[in-house]
């Protein structure tokens, strides 16, 4: 599946409707960006069960700055629209294989019931 650009007004929907959604925030001026768009794009043609999305911080810019995004390129994984991964730089193929691999077998029913009790243990709630 080719990735999809994302906006501030189909980040969330996307979230929400998708099981994983992996976001490349990137700009065409950023070097780093454009040496990892190659690996983004394989992976993306070999993960057909994953949406992966870009986000251009140039056209972006209220987007990026509350996502807190600092530096580019910066990889996010959602998972249930549960944020797993969070990360500026460039990952080389094997490592972004690696992560997707570790995110696929991660059991959310679990990543559910520790934010529930975090959620409970909060103060105020």
């Amino acid at each position: 599946m080719a990735t999809i650009e994302l906006t501030e007004s189909s980040f969330e929907e996307t979230l929400t409707d998708n099981d994983i959604v992996i976001v490349d925030w990137w700009a065409s001026w950023c070097g780093p960006c454009k040496m990892f768009a190659p690996v983004f794009e394989e992976a993306a043609e070999r993960h057909d069960d994953i949406v992966f999305a870009k986000v251009d911080t140039e056209a972006e810019q209220a987007l990026a700055g509350s996502a807190g995004i600092m530096s580019i390129p910066t990889l996010m994984v959602f998972r249930e629209n549960v944020l797993l991964f969070n990360q500026a730089g460039a990952l080389p193929p094997a490592a972004l294989e690696d992560l997707i691999s570790q995110v696929k077998a991660i059991d959310m029913a679990e990543v559910h019931r520790d934010i529930a009790a975090q959620d409970a243990e909060a103060p105020g709630s």
